[in-house]
């Protein structure tokens, strides 16, 4: 059922999205909001002969406090099939935090419905602040800009109207504004002006992974495809950045492991 919401609302709401929302919507994904992310940098420091600001910040437990009826409000502008409406109702309220408050994670139709809530931040940043280099995947976003003390300015900005409109609030610990020749640690890569690595704890959480597949493996508790498939899905990763000497760790850790 979840999916079938999906796949209907999909083609409503995509369509009402910014170019530069990139979480769950097709060909987009982290890669591509990586991708974006140094085209902005290039840009704004024009091929890196000035300095690029990057201010990056996290909603505080954004799924947690996603209003409801904030949401359901926002949906029905869209959706004005009753039943259909009623249907997403009975999805939205059937779980809660607090009272009224709350998505689950990992529901696709969460997904979505973050989208749609957060669609007013994207709108209100691209079309009433008129920024141009604004990128965000899920409740993660960034801002880039030549000018430090604007992008300090527009913290109180973003903060107020996240509040005043969504009853959200940005994560005082995650708002950082740095040099993008300092490095900027973003879904799982930190990106520098000439190369991209991935992020330590990317890298940490994906050996443990690995050497948990591996005695999986050696326990017969999974096939051979099902670790191979979990294999080349690292590989698949560390393709999209400079990671030569972390592909032959992962290669030579897994043929000690794997093979007789």
């Amino acid at each position: 059922m979840h999916h079938a919401v999906f796949r209907i609302l999909y083609h409503v709401f995509d369509p009402t999205f910014i170019f530069d929302s990139y979480s769950c919507r097709l060909k987009k994904g982290t890669h591509k909001a990586v991708n974006r992310l140094q085209q902005f940098a290039k840009k704004v420091g024009k091929n890196n002969a000035t300095d690029c600001f990057i201010l990056k910040c996290d909603i505080k437990k954004f799924f947690d406090s996603i209003d409801q009826d904030i949401l359901i409000s926002l949906i029905e502008k869209q959706v004005r099939d009753k039943d259909a409406v009623w249907l997403i109702k009975k999805i939205v309220k059937s779980f809660s935090i607090l009272p009224h408050k709350g998505l689950p994670l990992g529901n696709i139709t969460s997904q979505l419905f973050a989208n749609i809530y957060l669609n007013e931040l994207d709108q209100f940043i691209k079309h009433k602040l008129k920024i141009r280099c604004y990128i965000r995947y899920c409740d993660d976003f960034v801002i880039l800009s030549d000018n430090k003390e604007y992008l300090e300015n527009l913290i109180y900005t973003i903060n107020s109207f996240l509040k005043d409109r969504l009853k959200l609030s940005l994560h005082s610990d995650k708002i950082k504004i740095r040099k993008y020749h300092q490095g900027i640690d973003f879904l799982g890569y930190v990106s520098f002006p000439h190369y991209r690595i991935l992020r330590i704890k990317t890298k940490k959480r994906m050996f443990r992974k690995i050497e948990q597949r591996i005695e999986e493996l050696k326990q017969g508790k999974i096939s051979r495809a099902s670790f191979d498939q979990t294999i080349h899905s690292y590989f698949g990763v560390l393709k999209h950045c400079n990671s030569y000497k972390l592909q032959q760790k992962l290669e030579s850790k897994v043929y000690q492991n794997t093979t007789r």
